[in-house]
């Protein structure tokens, strides 16, 4: 049985039998040989074994297993021998070579020719496109799709990896990882350098050091650095503040959804009009919400701890490119539910109820609004929304989302329509919703009595159920709200609720007050208002007697008009005549 050797390879330790071990010896100085005379000789070196590292951890599932000599001989078949290759710097190859398979690409950050941290570069390595037209959809994203850009790039930034060693740069770019491409990939690089020390303008350099600039200068730049060091902790610790206090409301909030059918009195939650989807279970909803809007987060609190703590120990790749996978699959989720739930709030449904209004041409119509005790004990309680049951313990939706309008009429006799209106994914659909709305109203002679809201039951959902009451008016017809008529009224009328005693005639298509209050003195009147709109003039007659004339003028049209005389009193009645009592 041979003896067992522990080496280290680019880092990592392995066990690796005595055989193998010789040979891979031989083969490593084999490499160096050819290597004597080439630039860079340590950081290929280095670049290769780490390389040989990487393939035997494919290879092995177990950290105990050890290398034997058939894998030594696989491995050097993928790298290749020294001996194939031309290191002088002469691009031939040997006709009996035949060149390795081309590996796939592996999705790294280009740090060298990116800008801001090398992902837009890096995907256009991986995808064989050029980088802007990946960092032009990121600025799309950034303005059309509110932020969406930036999150997506930060996030594609944490998990993707920076392409540091020469191996990751040559899989970067989907070039095989053998001796010949590590060796011109480093040569490479020493040219570049060697190429920018070799156009540096020396003299100027010179005299900046004589001068004194060349220090100032690197101080400028240390400060500089440290300012951006402790701009990057605060930032640090605004985004690691801003997405732990998220992400604990983002928690709440899902475990509320999730279980919400179990907790008591949250069984309303699964009859409302949710973001996500209407038809979507809440504990669905939940999970998806804490997906698409935790992991984000998660990313924004790891990057925040990276700025904070600079030997952080980064989470695993595999687990970053499974959590983006996870949050891209949720995201697509929600935006076809969202889809969905569009469709279920398409159209609106309308059932209409007209009652004629037997009315006398001397009478006044008078209108109330009244609420159920069983449901609410104040007629001021109003709310859009209440999941309740009623006196037969039947699950029901009530709404005060009533809403009361004064329109005119070219017909005889004043009438009133009731409309019923409701939302669903079809037209047939929306109209059977509104249908199963239950509002109540009365008409006892001139009086008309109507319930200040609907029911209807929890099977129908909310969808944004509600009643229009239109009250039509022909011309000359006198009507009187009360003052319940307030919180229900959308008429472009304005009207006043001061009291309970106001009375309205439609008169040319406006509903004109005939007996709403107004001091003859001016006493109470808007002190912003022009004092020629309000004219006194005085006269006096045989004896003791004087009238005085208060006029009120709008736009030079008198609008009030009134008479008092000193022994006597003036009254007005309800059809605005005025009567003198002595």
């Amino acid at each position: 049985m041979n003896k067992t050797v522990n080496i280290n390879l680019g880092g990592m330790f392995f066990h690796i039998d005595e055989d193998a071990y010789q040979k891979l010896t031989r083969y490593f100085d084999a490499i160096k040989r050819s290597l004597s005379n080439t630039g860079g000789q340590d950081e290929i070196i280095k670049d290769i074994e780490m390389r040989i590292g990487e393939l035997i951890t494919e290879k092995h599932t177990s950290e105990k297993q050890v290398i034997n000599l058939k894998e030594v001989d696989e491995i050097i078949t993928i790298m290749g021998q020294p001996e194939d290759y031309r290191i002088d710097g002469d691009d031939d190859v040997p006709a009996d070579f035949s060149a390795p398979k081309r590996r796939n690409k592996k999705l790294y950050r280009d740090t060298e020719k990116g800008l801001v941290g090398g992902v837009a570069t890096g995907l256009g390595h991986y995808f064989g496109a050029d980088a802007i037209w990946f960092k032009i959809m990121f600025l799309i994203f950034v303005f059309a799709g509110f932020g969406t850009g930036i999150i997506a790039y930060i996030i594609l930034w944490i998990v993707t990896p920076e392409a540091v060693t020469t191996t990751e740069k040559l899989e970067m770019t989907g070039e095989p990882v053998t001796i010949s491409n590590i060796e011109r990939k480093v040569r490479e690089e020493f040219e570049n350098v060697s190429e920018r020390l070799k156009n540096a303008n020396y003299d100027a350099m010179g005299n900046q050091v004589r001068t004194g600039m060349g220090r100032a200068t690197d101080n400028l730049g240390t400060a500089f650095i440290k300012i951006l060091g402790i701009v990057a902790k605060i930032l640090g610790l605004f985004m690691v503040l801003f997405s732990s206090v998220a992400l604990i409301a983002v928690a709440v909030t899902s475990i509320i959804l999730m279980f919400s059918s179990s907790l008591p009195d949250m069984t309303v939650l699964n009859h409302i009009n949710t973001p996500i989807g209407l038809e979507t279970p809440l504990w669905v909803q939940g999970i998806l919400f804490l997906l698409a809007a935790g992991i984000p987060l998660f990313f924004i609190l790891i990057l925040g701890l990276k700025l904070l703590v600079t030997n952080l120990r980064p989470i695993s790749t595999m687990v970053k490119y499974s959590l983006l996978a996870v949050w891209i699959i949720a995201i697509g989720i929600v935006i076809s539910l969202g889809i969905k739930e569009a469709s279920q709030l398409a159209f609106d449904g309308k059932v209409v109820q007209k009652e004629t209004i037997a009315l006398q041409e001397t009478d006044t119509l008078f209108l109330k609004f009244k609420n159920n005790d069983y449901y609410s004990k104040d007629l001021n309680n109003r709310s859009d929304f209440v999941f309740t049951q009623d006196s037969a313990n039947t699950e029901v939706i009530y709404s005060n989302n009533v809403r009361f309008y004064v329109l005119k009429t070219d017909e005889k006799v004043p009438y009133i329509q009731i409309e019923k209106l409701a939302e669903g994914k079809s037209i047939q659909e929306a109209k059977k919703r509104a249908e199963k709305i239950k509002y109540a109203f009365k008409i006892e002679g001139n009086h008309i009595i109507l319930d200040n809201y609907l029911l209807t039951e929890a099977a129908n959902k909310y969808r944004n159920q509600k009643v229009e009451i239109y009250l039509y008016l022909p011309e000359g017809v006198a009507f009187q709200p009360d003052m319940s008529v307030q919180h229900y009224d959308h008429s472009d009328y304005g009207l006043e609720f001061n009291s309970s005693n106001e009375v309205y005639k439609m008169h040319n298509g406006e509903l004109d007050c005939t007996n709403c209050i107004v001091d003859n003195e001016g006493e109470d009147m808007d002190p912003d208002m022009d004092p020629d709109m309000i004219q006194t003039e005085t006269i006096s007659g045989d004896g003791n007697d004087t009238i005085k004339t208060v006029t009120l003028k709008v736009n030079g049209k008198e609008i009030i008009r009134t008479e008092t005389k000193k022994k006597g009193s003036l009254t007005v009645d309800g059809n605005g005549v005025i009567i003198k009592t002595n």
